[in-house]
């Protein structure tokens, strides 16, 4: 962060502006901010805010600190959006975005419109769908999660919750998905409720319509929707623990792959679907734009973070093979083996999965209902979406499922001795 300091010119332009500073002297602006950047229409700054970054964005009706002291850094703030007290870096808020005092959004998050924090919510590298709400003191790292259709029907998260995302073995290959891409961006499912004092043990994959019920530790897959998980029996188990063994490789490789796949499918959708909705105006422009950098930010670490557990693949070999001893499968060093040596062509695929846009024809029919939809509505893209004939999510859905299944086949199809369907 060099070359931060207050600028009092720019403080005046901002006043100027019509940017509602209420306490001039006790907010400090960078020199490194784009006043083209920051809107003077319904802007509120409060007292105890520090803005930097020439990326940062703020549009009209934006109301910072409100609660507390809010630093913002190089963030993409919406239309109305409240970020009541904490510190932002690196992250993008679309309209009606509201987060509580005792924030801290790390980089790469994605809050959509309506997403809503209570207070002291800690989020890195996760990317929450319209009306998404998250209750008081929960960490939320390395995650998607969409699903409901309003701010009164929308997933929620229970306060004192957390997402286990680091593992025994000092990796961070543990995404969780909780609702998915291809069907969350129609804005049409189920609810998903995760009850508080709760957590996830990453990664894992969560259906659309799932409760789990107050104070679950969810550690397998619920892919059953419109189901209830009301907690496990207790079991006092006690094994031996071998670091960097690496008993459930396959599980990894299955869930990275498919959770990358949809932040590639998620990516598609903000180019061929989102750019539709922001009719040219430059601060539109510049949100959609930290939205994209944000989703490919995600893929970045998410990439680094299962290419680290592939390099350790001779470790595990090892480990494994000093506790085996003679009973070891060759099977078991042989997938191992295998997912060392073909990652950069594990790679090398998902990046070339950046440039598949999916079926033509479904992705040529659905934006054809889509432009109906908006002369009919407008370019208010919630309505716009929810809005749809009943051909259009389906038709959507299928378009950007099928990207993330030739993602993930492409990959598997990488590593034969695992037999991934």
């Amino acid at each position: 962060m060099k070359g931060i300091s207050g600028d009092k010119a720019t403080l005046k332009k901002l006043l100027s502006k019509g940017v509602n500073i209420p306490s001039p002297e006790g907010v400090e602006i960078g020199f490194d901010i784009n006043l083209d950047r920051i809107s003077g229409e319904g802007v509120t700054i409060h007292a105890g805010c520090r803005i930097y970054g020439e990326k940062t964005l703020i549009m009209p009706g934006a109301e910072l600190g409100y609660e507390g002291p809010v630093t913002v850094h190089n963030c993409q703030i919406g239309k109305d959006v409240k970020l009541n007290g904490g510190f932002f870096y690196d992250s993008c808020f679309f309209e009606g975005v509201n987060v509580g005092s005792g924030a801290q959004v790390r980089e790469a998050c994605l809050l959509e419109e309506g997403a809503r924090c209570a207070h002291t919510v800690g989020l890195k590298q996760t990317i929450i769908f319209p009306f998404v709400t998250l209750g008081s003191l929960i960490n939320f790292c390395d995650t998607l999660m969409g699903g409901g259709t309003d701010e009164k029907n929308h997933s929620e998260v229970g306060s004192s919750y957390i997402h286990f995302n680091y593992t025994p073995n000092q990796d961070k290959a543990a995404p969780s998905l909780i609702g998915d891409v291809p069907l969350g961006v129609m804005i049409n499912q189920p609810p998903i409720f995760l009850g508080g004092q709760g957590g996830l043990v990453g990664p894992v994959r969560i259906a659309f319509g799932t409760v789990v019920a107050a104070g679950t530790i969810v550690r397998k897959d619920l892919l059953k929707e419109k189901s209830i998980l009301l907690g496990h029996r207790s079991i006092p188990k006690s094994m031996p623990f071998h670091q960097g063994l690496y008993s459930n490789i396959k599980r990894i490789i299955s869930l990275n792959t498919i959770f990358i796949s949809n932040l590639i499918a998620l990516r598609t959708w903000y180019l061929e679907v989102r750019s539709r909705f922001m009719g040219g105006n430059p601060m539109e422009m510049a949100l959609l734009e930290g939205a994209i950098e944000k989703v490919d930010k995600a893929i970045r670490e998410r990439l680094k973070r299962f290419g680290e557990v592939a390099r350790r693949m001779p470790q595990s070999i090892e480990v494994y093979q000093k506790i085996a001893s003679e009973r070891g499968s060759k099977g078991i060093i042989q997938r191992k083996r295998e997912f060392f040596e073909r990652w950069a062509d594990i790679e090398q695929a998902f990046k070339e999965g950046l440039s598949y846009m999916g079926n033509p024809e479904q992705q040529e029919t659905f934006l054809e209902i889509l432009e109906e939809g908006i002369t009919r509505k407008g370019k208010d893209y919630l309505m716009a979406i929810k809005g749809l004939p009943e051909d259009g999510p389906r038709i959507g859905t299928a378009w950007l499922q099928g990207i993330v299944d030739s993602i993930s086949s492409s990959i598997w199809e990488t590593l034969p001795s695992f037999k991934i369907k």
